[in-house]
């Protein structure tokens, strides 16, 4: 059976730069206080709305902690603003027939101790979906505090390597190269590695 789920992000990791130009203007914790002051809400204020200890959002914003996809989730409803708000650069584009363009190795690092994700189109704000790259550095299940559970659906693709995917109500999965998997995204969920290198996937999450 999968552990149960917490509020508590994952401890922030080191993020190495890229050698291609990242896009500007980011910065999650700096983008959680502006939305704290411009509702005039306390730590405590902020937790009761969003259902996260105030000691939680005080390391987020104070770059101590790196919030999972669930906790992220958590912020955007608990501020009734969409997700990809809280990643949007300040250039962000809203106008009808937009696009976004994400070079090799480009995207916005977010670590956490099982997976390295690279988040991908994030100048964009208002999108349906939220696409990643992701390393997955996590090589058993005892890896994991908690497994990952939340609204919406998600589809994985694996681009490198091989992984076991478990979810709360079905058998594991072995995927390789080409491999992939959709689902229910409120059903607990993870993954990890068997690969010798650690494997690589794009994973999307509706919005």
């Amino acid at each position: 059976m999968p552990p149960r789920t917490a509020d508590e992000p994952e401890i922030l990791g080191a993020v190495r730069q890229s050698k291609r130009p990242r896009t500007e203007g980011f910065h999650l914790g700096r983008r959680l206080h502006q939305l704290r002051r411009e509702r005039g809400m306390t730590l405590e204020d902020a937790g009761r709305l969003t259902s996260l200890a105030a000691s939680t959002l005080s390391k987020i914003e104070n770059d101590q902690m790196s919030p999972t996809f669930d906790v992220v989730q958590k912020l955007a409803l608990g501020f009734d603003i969409d997700i990809t708000e809280l990643f949007a650069s300040n250039s962000g584009q809203d106008a009808a027939g937009r696009r976004s363009i994400t070079l090799a190795g480009a995207g916005r690092p977010m670590e956490t101790p099982v997976y390295n994700h690279r988040l991908i189109a994030v100048e964009l704000k208002h999108k349906k979906i939220l696409p990643f790259v992701t390393t997955i550095k996590a090589r058993s299940l005892e890896d994991f505090k908690t497994w990952s559970q939340h609204s919406g659906e998600e589809f994985l693709y694996v681009l490198e390597g091989e992984i076991c995917f478990q979810t709360e109500h079905y058998e594991p999965a072995i995927l390789g190269v080409g491999d992939s998997v959709y689902i229910d995204s409120s059903m607990q969920h993870a993954a990890y590695s068997t690969s010798e290198q650690d494997a690589v996937v794009l994973w999307v999450n509706t919005g």
